[in-house]
């Protein structure tokens, strides 16, 4: 289930709340309202009062239910187009290392291009073509992932051997230009937001410092005495792992 169609369920939910909710306030209320009586519909008001209280509980019930049972659907959605996107990503790598080696051969091309055409046939699991009917094949949602797979194809070892490098970086460069166009649109459907501790500083540093707590220290001070009672027994690998931390305790002291 998109985001749309999401918004779309829960503002014809909110609507149909509402109009319930009125109803019931304008029935339990009838006496108070003027006209009511005038127009004759003060009984039928006070019948479906008693009767949306004798059926709040199965209605909220179904309510509940009905909520449930859409935010699955969302949830299973976004699941799904996750695990899209790290395909797509992963076919980007594979194309970008193929479009990168300086002799990539015919099993290189094969690869990049299976991964390609997994990519583009696994987006079926998460969207239907766009004006796609009972008769109509539609269009394919998504054109950069075909422009990867044209790009690619130009490079096709089988067809020609004389492919220069220069051939090679075009190719990569449509491929990323590609990625970077679908990526603007196909990520919006994840309702992504900002990080609420970013870091945007270039050369950032770790805040923290070097140390624990006291109490750690002296969690660590006492196994660590006992592990020295029993040297006798250590064999090689302790001597190894104990030689390590020395090592790494003098390093950071330098520093």
């Amino acid at each position: 289930m998109t985001r749309a169609s999401l918004n779309t369920t829960l503002r014809r939910l909110y609507i149909l709340l509402g109009v319930l909710l009125v109803l019931s306030l304008v029935a339990k209320f009838k006496a108070y309202v003027p006209g009511l009586a005038v127009l004759g519909i003060d009984g039928p008001l006070g019948d479906l009062y008693e009767y949306l209280r004798d059926m709040s509980l199965l209605i909220a019930t179904g309510g509940v239910a009905y909520l449930t049972n859409v935010f699955q659907k969302r949830s299973g959605f976004t699941e799904s187009l996750e695990e899209e996107w790290r395909g797509i990503v992963r076919t980007k790598a594979t194309l970008y290392t193929f479009c990168e080696k300086p002799f990539p051969s015919t099993e290189d091309y094969l690869a990049a291009f299976s991964a390609i055409s997994c990519t583009i046939d696994n987006m079926r699991i998460v969207y239907r073509n766009v004006g796609e009917t009972d008769r109509l094949i539609g269009l394919y949602p998504y054109a950069p992932l075909h422009d990867m797979r044209r790009a690619l194809q130009t490079l096709d070892p089988r067809k020609r051997q004389d492919i220069s490098p220069e051939e090679r970086k075009l190719v990569r460069d449509a491929v990323l230009q590609a990625f970077y166009a679908l990526r603007e649109t196909f990520l919006e459907e994840l309702d992504l937001e900002e990080p609420s501790r970013s870091m945007l500083a270039t050369a950032s540093r770790r805040a923290k410092q070097d140390g624990a707590t006291l109490r750690a220290l002296r969690l660590q001070e006492q196994q660590s005495r006992k592990a020295e009672t029993d040297a006798a027994s250590r064999t090689q690998v302790d001597e190894l792992l104990w030689g390590l931390r020395d090592a790494e305790r003098a390093a950071g002291q330098k520093r």
